[in-house]
């Protein structure tokens, strides 16, 4: 029996996001996490890629059909006759039906219907006919999954779907420009995997990482590097918290690199202090490797 299926990370599809869910995807499937993807990119092979992987490792998926940010954003067909061509009754991968405030019930029921052979799931971002969706699905609404985006999904709103499979995706990450996350070495992250059960009767729970629910196509040189890592603190009720570890120069656009180096030293530093209580996962190493490379060392000047 495989583990049930607890937390659900949500991800919009940019290419490293991708890249990320199809090289962990053995990862997420031993330990039971669902993604939830988000296509953002008109090209959909990196998607493609990722769900094999995840189907390969025996892992689940919800991949949201109807995409508000992105190439999609009008017209997701491409998405559907992806899952049409490869997925119809894979329960492994579940069509996601994106509930925002400009949606109709007409339109969110024809989604579902559209989906019925796709595992759909219902995520909740703004929608307002919530009791008139509930009452739509009627005898079926035990057998139905819902995601709520807790901003814009209070207890009252989920109430209405109670009895059916729950999860509450919260947005923990309190977004800043990078050079500001200098003046705060930590602070919370979240505590929905110790309510999200017993105080909140959901199912499962989510976040958006360390990336927060905010999306942008644009960018540029950062004037200053962050690395965020998030740690269960057992000292404080096993609450999740998120350090920032921020580059020391943070004046100018220039030297990328060099302001990685920076902030991984800070990293490192935390770490070797043996308290920081961060986790030595796959990362961790792969972090003190980086640091402990010889070009590294001789390009960044570490001592």
């Amino acid at each position: 029996m495989g583990i049930a299926p607890v937390y659900h990370p949500y991800f919009r599809g940019k290419q490293f996001e991708l890249i990320a869910v199809r090289e962990t995807a053995p990862t997420l499937a031993a330990m039971g996490f669902v993604p939830i993807i988000e296509p953002v990119r008109e090209s959909l092979s990196g998607l493609e890629k990722a769900l094999k992987a995840i189907c390969e490792a025996g892992g689940r998926a919800i991949v949201i059909v109807n995409p508000y940010h992105g190439d999609h954003q009008e017209d997701g067909a491409s998405i559907t006759n992806l899952l049409q061509g490869g997925y119809i009754g894979n329960d492994a991968i579940s069509a996601g039906i994106l509930l925002r405030s400009d949606m109709a019930l007409a339109d969110a029921t024809e989604k579902y219907e559209a989906h019925a052979d796709h595992n759909p799931t219902f995520v909740h971002a703004g929608f307002t006919a919530q009791k008139s969706l509930a009452d739509y699905l009627g005898s079926g609404l035990a057998a139905s999954r819902h995601v709520f985006i807790e901003d814009h999904a209070n207890t009252l709103y989920r109430k209405h779907f109670d009895g059916s499979t729950r999860v509450l995706v919260r947005d923990g990450f309190k977004r800043r420009k990078n050079a500001e996350y200098a003046k705060i070495e930590f602070e919370e992250f979240s505590e929905l995997h110790l309510t999200y059960s017993s105080d909140l009767n959901m199912q499962g729970f989510g976040d958006f990482l360390i990336v927060g629910d905010s999306y942008s196509e644009t960018g540029g040189p950062a004037y200053a590097v962050a690395i965020h890592l998030t740690f269960i603190d057992p000292e404080k009720d096993d609450v999740m918290y998120i350090y920032h570890f921020v580059s020391t120069t943070n004046d100018t656009p220039t030297d990328p690199a060099g302001k990685f180096a920076q902030a991984l030293k800070k990293l490192i530093d935390k770490l070797n202090t043996g308290k920081s209580k961060l986790f030595e996962t796959d990362a961790i190493k792969e972090f003190r490797e980086l640091h402990a490379n010889p070009i590294y060392s001789r390009e960044h000047g570490r001592s």
